[in-house]
């Protein structure tokens, strides 16, 4: 018997919808998911994106199964601590539960270095995407992790060293499994989109939601 899923990907800072494409062409037919393009909810700060992301999720019949990367993987987190009861499922990639000031002010310098196009590209203006980023610093969500009742499983690329301690502190405190996906860094949509697809079939084959 297949459930009914609200399956919402959230793509990462510096992507668009589209870097979910490969991955979606290699999930199962039972799977069909939404893939929101994060720079047409909001602009300007995290508060502000956060906010046009609820109420974009009240937009779906409840549960809701999110999937983020990065930035997607936050917002996925902050939605779960904050509406445990319209959560049934959560995959946390590459995200940060505890956001460090220091790489945050380390991304802003690099992406001030960046050329416009870049992210137009992408849905933002350059000084959007810059607050967004800077907005960032400082989130946790320690405490209300507490409060989650979903099933969860986190993941990050096994090249991505800069969220690897994250992500194995997050699977302690959530109490779930890490799963490290092959042959990717950061973008583990763009660097192995077969295996992730495989590791979120797998998930909600366990979860009995397939």
């Amino acid at each position: 018997m297949v459930n009914t899923m609200n399956l919402i990907l959230l793509h990462g800072l510096g992507q668009s919808a589209a870097a979910w494409d490969n991955t979606i062409d290699h999930l199962p037919e039972s799977i069909s998911p939404v893939r929101p393009e994060l720079s047409k909810l909001a602009k300007g700060d995290y508060n502000k994106l956060y906010m046009a992301f609820c109420d974009y999720c009240n937009g779906f019949d409840m549960p809701l199964d999110l999937c983020g990367l990065s930035l997607g993987a936050v917002l996925a987190l902050n939605y779960a601590v904050d509406f445990p009861e319209k959560v049934r499922s959560a995959i946390l990639i590459a995200g940060q539960y505890k956001v460090p000031k220091a790489l945050m002010k380390f991304q802003g310098l690099i992406f001030r270095l960046m050329p416009k196009k870049t992210f137009s590209d992408m849905g933002f203006d350059k000084s959007d995407f810059i607050a967004l980023n800077g907005s960032m610093a400082g989130l946790d969500f320690t405490d209300k992790m507490k409060n989650m009742t979903a099933d969860v499983l986190v993941a990050v690329g096994e090249r991505d060293k800069p969220n690897a301690k994250a992500a194995n502190e997050m699977s302690g405190l959530l109490d779930c499994s890490l799963e490290v996906i092959p042959n990717s860094g950061h973008e583990v949509n763009v660097d192995n989109p077969k295996a992730l697809a495989e590791m979120i079939a797998a998930f909600y084959e366990r979860s009995g939601l397939i």
